[in-house]
């Protein structure tokens, strides 16, 4: 089945690398949780172009593509999801979350709160798997994808791993991975666990071959 959904999940310390200076980059320490764990950046309907979607303006829109986030609203979150989230995005921080709404969440269907707790819930499962111990484990070190798509494997179900693409990006010791890309198809609305939404998917190129795993410099 076609993908209807992504989950893109960073590696915190690779990102910022190139956006040190990010007010979640300034606070990022050794000590951080997301100096060992992965991220959420989104939860992104598709096909690919998928944005914009209910109650989003010109105006709106026009802002969000200069990165001015800032002047987007606020999604409106409850106490106990805010907290949420800003545990596993970092990004909040930089107002990311305004930003992820606009463009993505307004496509999800349903309100903010629903959107950013199935988002949280999915990127809250990988963390809580083989593939981020084998990240962990490898801070400093080199990954191959193949090394990658054999944890989805195993944390996932066989097959997983031929639904995640891995990004990479040129860091200072050499290519570094900078974000995994998970295909989801089925039930991601409701609460289906990751595992069956990742088989449910088509396979997907790996797209990098691998790198190495970033360490904050804090």
């Amino acid at each position: 089945m076609t993908a209807t959904h992504v989950l893109a999940i960073s590696w915190e310390p690779a990102f910022c690398e190139d956006h040190e200076g990010k007010s979640e980059c300034q606070r990022e320490t050794e000590q951080s949780f997301d100096a060992t764990h992965f991220s959420l950046h989104g939860l992104w309907p598709q096909p690919n172009g998928n944005f914009y979607c209910h109650g989003v303006d010109r105006a709106l829109k026009e802002a969000d593509k200069r990165n001015h986030w800032f002047e987007l609203p606020e999604p409106d979150l409850d106490a106990a999801t805010r907290n949420r989230l800003a545990a596993v995005m970092p990004g909040v921080l930089s107002g990311l979350e305004r930003h992820e709404w606009i463009k993505h969440g307004t496509c999800f269907g349903g309100e903010a709160n629903a959107y950013f707790n199935r988002a949280a819930g999915l990127a809250e499962q990988v963390n809580a798997s083989p593939v981020r111990a084998l990240f962990a484990s490898k801070i400093g070190q080199g990954v191959t994808s193949a090394e990658i798509r054999a944890a989805f494997d195993k944390g996932f179900g066989e097959g997983a791993g031929a639904r995640v693409e891995v990004h990479c990006q040129n860091g200072g010791d050499g290519r570094e991975i900078g974000e995994l890309i998970i295909s989801l198809a089925g039930d991601v609305r409701g609460s289906a666990r990751l595992g069956d939404l990742i088989r449910a998917a088509a396979p997907v190129d790996a797209d990098c071959p691998g790198g190495l795993i970033a360490e904050t410099t804090r």
